[in-house]
């Protein structure tokens, strides 16, 4: 039997013996090391179930009833596959994400968009537990050198890095970012890493902000009355080249659409939590490319991250503690109302 938790309905996760996984054909069994939650786990918590197969079933996994959440985990491999990928003892990250490898999207590259893809942690059990069983292909090594604390971010950072990607930005183009939190300082040291961009962050003010000019921003704009007016003079009245909008609040893909220039492209990260009017009109009369996107491709995206938290300061700024599984209703409750400015990890040993 292990310790893990168990998301029952909004408002209702409980710690439980529970029994051990069973480990399939492929999979690596792992001894989980830390694991780490984000917005979907706050809304689930908040408001849920939504994406939890709770009641179930999960079309895919056929999954049903109370479910161990986690989809941001490393760990240490106990048992594999003789002539596997891996070996007892090696430490190494999960992309979480589960594709087939077959159907016409995985064939493009684009796993995350698999037909039959599923998520460990959202769509059956995951990582806030002592133990996980995962397919060996959605695992990565942890680099010498990296800390288990600093490579808890890997997944999240590699859902930031596949954002950068799909929003195309190239060196030499003004970029603006709605939303410092953390997903959007993700997508930060994702465009930082693959281009040379002048880029404007826009959040409230307070310490988001004032991370993000540490992560490289080449200035911060505070939400207030003045704020379009403030960025169009930083980026040029015709407007920013490329518009990311990481925050998901509402309104935001208008305000996005009236930031960046004609012909421009837009990201859309956040999601809202309902359903938001948009300016049609203005996008096709200005031919705006609005672009979105999900996940992360693990191959593409699991290992550029974790070396990006081997080479530079990001982890250490974003991550706020490591805290025992007991802990994470608490946590989900700071995340969900806002209290919360960087990532917490859970180790199930404490």
């Amino acid at each position: 039997m292990m310790k893990a938790a168990r998301y029952y309905g909004a408002h209702d996760v409980r710690i439980e013996q529970v029994p051990d996984p069973e480990r399939r054909p492929g999979e690596a069994l792992l001894r989980v090391l830390r694991s780490g939650m984000c917005g979907t786990d706050a809304t689930e918590w908040k408001a849920g179930p939504h994406t939890f197969p709770v009641p179930g079933p999960h079309p895919r996994t056929g999954h049903s009833g109370p479910m161990i959440p986690g989809h941001e985990f490393i760990g240490e491999v106990l048992e594999a596959d003789a002539g596997g990928r891996f070996s007892v003892g090696e430490i190494v990250a999960s992309g979480a994400g589960i594709w087939c490898g077959e159907c016409v999207r995985c064939r493009e590259g684009r796993t995350n968009l698999c037909f039959e893809y599923y998520t460990l942690g959202l769509n059956t059990d995951g990582g806030m537990a002592e133990f996980v069983s995962c397919p060996e292909r959605a695992l990565v090594p942890v680099p010498e050198g990296l800390s288990l604390d600093l490579a808890g971010l890997s997944q999240p950072l590699a859902v930031g890095l596949h954002a950068a990607r799909r929003s195309g930005v190239r060196d030499g183009e003004s970029v603006v970012l709605i939303g410092a939190g953390a997903i959007g300082s993700f997508v930060l040291a994702g465009m930082k890493s693959l281009a040379d961009i002048d880029l404007t962050v826009v959040d409230f003010a307070g310490p988001r902000l004032d991370r993000a000019l540490r992560l490289g921003a080449s200035r911060i704009v505070p939400v207030d009355d003045n704020t379009r007016a403030a960025v169009l003079a930083a980026v040029g009245e015709r407007g920013a080249d490329r518009v990311v909008e990481a925050s998901g609040a509402p309104g935001q893909l208008n305000n996005a659409i009236s930031l960046v220039r004609n012909g421009g492209t837009i990201l859309q990260v956040g999601l809202p939590s309902s359903e938001q009017s948009v300016d049609i009109h203005s996008l096709v009369m200005r031919e705006i490319t609005v672009r979105t996107t999900l996940a992360h491709v693990c191959g593409e995206d699991l290992n550029p991250a974790l070396n990006i938290l081997l080479t530079t300061d990001l982890g250490a700024e974003l991550l706020d503690s490591v805290l025992p599984l007991e802990r994470l209703a608490e946590q989900l409750e700071r995340l969900a109302t806002g209290a919360l400015e960087g990532k917490v990890l859970f180790d199930p040993s404490l």
